[in-house]
This record gives structure tokens, sequence and C-alpha cells, in this order.
């Protein structure tokens, strides 16, 4: 019966935080056992109680800032410098852009938003078609769940209770891969297709490129060399990333004006909210879930299917392509993690590092797939697309992730090469 209440709330369209919530009150209530009743709100209080989840907001406000400082154009026009001069040269940019952005941002959806914003118009005027501008940029997103920092990796962290810094080491090369197989993407569409030549920019322009992104170029060091070298922990890098987002754009490049504080803190503080919310509904959910032996059922399943890692793995991406359809990255990851995380490790012997990324980029595919698609229609609404446009055009972006993935699964030490496990 609970199954039935949770799938009635979930295709009734209720927000997934209320979903968990209450399907967990509905099963305490319909056990009649008092006890699971008076933990309930200790369990929600428990699973946000962690330090590594300050990190979300912080990294949330680094990215509102970065955008309104306008330390993300100063980006873009450093990518120029670097790959612009190319065939399909936007495309590259728009494509590196995406990998500067996903050292800071952290999420996907954001990056969507603030890419589409201001890489598709400028592919347009320069002849890209739009479907495969919009495309381009809203596979770039897919990049924000891998490459430190990740909103993904700081929760799984704390549900698998692996050190953050160490989920963020294990995301780089995975990440680099990605985009080397995007790279490899844009290159053979753009044999076929004859994007525009690109044009490097004159010396002067150069220079002024230069002179202003290297400042920008600082915010992604301080949050991935701070982790590297020991520095500063994960909530650490993300509060000195804000201070350098916010001194970059208010007395550097002067875009950033006082005025604008309240608004960027407002809108920090819901999106913030909303994941914490989520995050401790969850938390109750995962316990029921946990209370019903449900890892230990689908142990049992699994085990009978295959004993093999690579093909659990490949099972693993298989369901969770399914998922990440339907339901939001972040609640998916909820969901999945306390039922799959035990089998793969105790199972399978799998490392909770390789698990993590494979999972994260995997419901992060969903953002850009039919039918829920966030990511489509926040691309779509960006740009005035059609998201069916966008998908077709995103379809040699797709089979490359999951090539990576597949290599991902197959090849463990890609993701533990940093970590030295």
């Amino acid at each position: 019966m609970t199954a039935v209440v949770f799938a009635v709330l979930l295709l009734g369209a209720v927000p997934i935080a209320l979903v968990l919530a209450l399907t967990a009150m509905f099963y305490i209530q319909s056990s009649g056992n008092s006890v699971l009743f008076a933990s309930y709100p200790q369990q929600l209080f428990g699973a946000v109680e962690s330090y590594g989840l300050l990190a979300i907001p912080l990294f949330m406000l680094a990215g509102e800032l970065m955008n309104e400082g306008g330390v993300t154009r100063r980006l873009i026009d450093l990518a120029r410098l670097l790959v612009g001069g190319f065939r399909g040269g936007l495309a590259y940019i728009n494509l590196v852009a995406n990998m500067m952005m996903a050292a800071i941002i952290g999420s996907a959806a954001s990056q969507i938003a603030i890419m589409s914003r201001a890489m598709v118009p400028a592919m347009e005027a320069e002849g890209y078609d739009r479907p495969f501008s919009a495309a381009i940029t809203a596979a770039g997103g897919l990049l924000s769940p891998i490459l430190p920092p990740s909103m993904l990796f700081v929760l799984f962290g704390v549900m698998a209770q692996v050190p953050i810094a160490e989920m963020f080491l294990a995301g780089i090369l995975p990440g680099l891969l990605l985009g080397f197989t995007f790279f490899l993407t844009i290159a053979v569409v753009g044999l076929v297709q004859q994007y525009p030549k690109g044009r490097w920019p004159a010396r002067p322009e150069a220079r002024r490129a230069l002179q202003m992104g290297l400042p920008a170029m600082a915010i992604p060091l301080i949050i991935i060399g701070g982790i590297l070298l020991g520095l500063a922990t994960p909530t650490e890098s993300a509060a000195l990333a804000s201070l350098a987002a916010l001194l970059l754009g208010r007395f550097l490049y002067g875009d950033l004006k006082w005025a604008m504080l309240p608004s960027v803190l407002r809108r920090t503080a819901v999106n913030a909210g909303l994941v914490i919310m989520l995050i401790a509904a969850a938390g109750v959910f995962g316990w029921v879930v946990t209370y019903e032996r449900l890892p230990q059922l689908a142990a049992a399943w699994i085990a009978a299917l295959t004993t093999d890692p690579f093909a659990f793995l490949l099972l693993l991406i298989g369901v969770l392509l399914l998922v990440g359809m339907i339901i939001d990255g972040i609640a998916a990851l909820i969901l999945v993690v306390p039922i799959l995380l035990p089998i793969a490790q105790d199972q399978f012997g799998i490392s909770p590092y390789q698990f993590g990324v494979v999972v994260c980029l995997t419901l992060v595919l969903g953002l850009l797939t039919p039918p829920v698609g966030a990511g489509l229609f926040i691309a779509s609404s960006m740009t005035g697309t059609p998201p069916l446009r966008i998908f077709r055009a995103l379809l040699p972006f797709l089979v490359a992730s999951l090539a990576t993935l597949v290599l991902l699964a197959w090849q463990p030490w890609l993701t533990t090469a940093f970590i030295g496990r």
C-alpha cells in the first residue's frame, strides 16, 4: 500500500520533497509503530545535520555572483582566445567555457540556463543552427555533476559517508574524459555539417581577454587547488569562491552593484532551501527503506541476475537512465543510494567513488531526455527552440556520454587515479 501511495503522489505532480515525506509518514502511520512516529522529527533533522551540506548554498551563491558580476562573460572571452580559431570555433568555445563554469557552479540546470543566455545568440549570429547551439550548451551541462565542485557529489559524499574532497578528486579524470569525447563529437559533426571557420582574436583583443580572463580563472583555481592541496575543505573553498566572485564582480569588473546583492542572496536562499528540504524528506524516506530491508531484498534479486561487477554497473546504468527520465537527479540520487550502494560494495566490491561517479552522471543524463527532461525545457525556454529539436541535435552527445559511462564502469581506475585507493 505504501508503494501505491508513493506512485499516486509522484504521478500526481506533488513536489518530490512532499512525496517522500508523506510516503514515509503514511508508512509509519499504517505500521502503528509509535517508536517510528516519535523518531520522525529526529530523522528529518538528522538528514541535514552535516557540515558538508553547507557547500551547497555557498556554491550556489558563487554561481549567482559570477553571473551578475560579469565573470561568466570573461571566461567565455578567455575560451575564445584558446580555441576560437578552429573551424566551428564557437562550438569549442562553448564547450571550454562550460568546462570552466562546471568548475564553479556545480549545478547542471543552473549552468544550462546561464550558458544558454550567453552562448546561443552569439552562435546563431555567426551562422550556427539554433537547435545545435542549444544542444551543445545543454550537453555542456553534463560536465557539472562530475567536474568539481558538484552538488550531486556533495550529496553523495554525505549519504555514502565518504570524504567530499575525495569525491571531487574522483570526478576530475571522468570529467576531462567526457569533455574530450565532446570535442571529438563536435569535430565529427563539424566535418559533416561544415561549420563556419573560426577566428583567432587580434592581438589587442587577445591581450585584453587574457588580462580580464585570468583573474576570473582564480575562482576555479581556488576551488580545485584548495581541495587538491589540502588547504581547504569543499565548504571552505565554496566560501572563498563566493568571496572572490564578489570582489572581482564589484571592484575589478564593476558589473556587480551593491543594490543587486539582496536579489542574489534571495535567489540563493530559495534555491538552497528547496534542496535542503528535499534532503531532509529523503532522509526520512531512506530510513523507512532501510527499516523495510529493501537493500537486502534488492541484493538478492540482483545477485540472481549476475555476479560480475561490470555487468552490475551496466544494469545499473540502464535502470538509472529510466529513473532519471522521470525523477529529478537530486531526488533520484537520494532514493537509489541507500538501496544500491550497499549492494555495490558488499556484493560486488565496487568502490564508492566509481559507483558515485557512474550514478551521478547517469542520473543527470535524465535532464536531457524526454519525457521530463528539465534541462531540455530550460534550454528551450532560454532559446525559443522546441525541446524535441534540441533533443535530436543532442543525440551525438548523448551517445558520447553513454560511451564514457561504459568506459567508467569497465575501468575503475579512471575514478580512483587521483585518490590513491
